[in-house]
């Protein structure tokens, strides 16, 4: 892999506090009282996935919300060798897939409890961009779910 298609790749996946690692996302929330958001993408090849990362993830009022109530995990499935993830973590991917995506949907995201209940689901790019996304967050956080 290039070190600048590289450098994209782990830009889109960190920001902001983007982790892969499911297991410990439920032990932070759970640790934090947040909730945690899933998002399946495929980073080298979904169009609306790429700009659901740079318009909504990359956006300031979704940095407030996921900082103060979310703990972010990103399952990504990349199609180009050259963009491959380790075993081990394509084997944790594809098992999220099962228990949350089992319909393949890209790119999807998933607002969980930190027990891992799902609690609200956006299929696509969010229609009403940032906003309205953030605002649905906010919504299912201060209802206490």
């Amino acid at each position: 892999m290039n070190l600048p298609a590289l450098l994209l790749i782990v830009t889109r996946l960190l920001l902001p506090g983007w982790g892969t690692d499911y297991e410990h996302a439920k032990e932070t929330a759970k640790q934090e009282n947040k909730y945690i958001l899933l998002n399946f993408s495929g980073s080298d090849w979904c169009g609306p996935c790429i700009r659901m990362h740079d318009e909504v993830f990359g956006s300031d009022a979704f940095k407030q919300v996921a900082g103060n109530n979310l703990v972010l995990v990103n399952a990504d499935f990349p199609r180009l060798k050259k963009n491959q993830l380790p075993k081990e973590q394509q084997k944790q991917n594809e098992h999220l897939a099962d228990l949350y995506n089992q319909k393949g949907s890209f790119p999807l995201t998933v607002l969980l409890s930190a027990d891992g209940k799902v609690l609200k689901e956006w299929p696509g790019f969010p229609e009403g961009g940032a906003g309205q996304f953030v605002n649905e967050i906010k919504a299912v956080c201060h209802a206490g779910n």
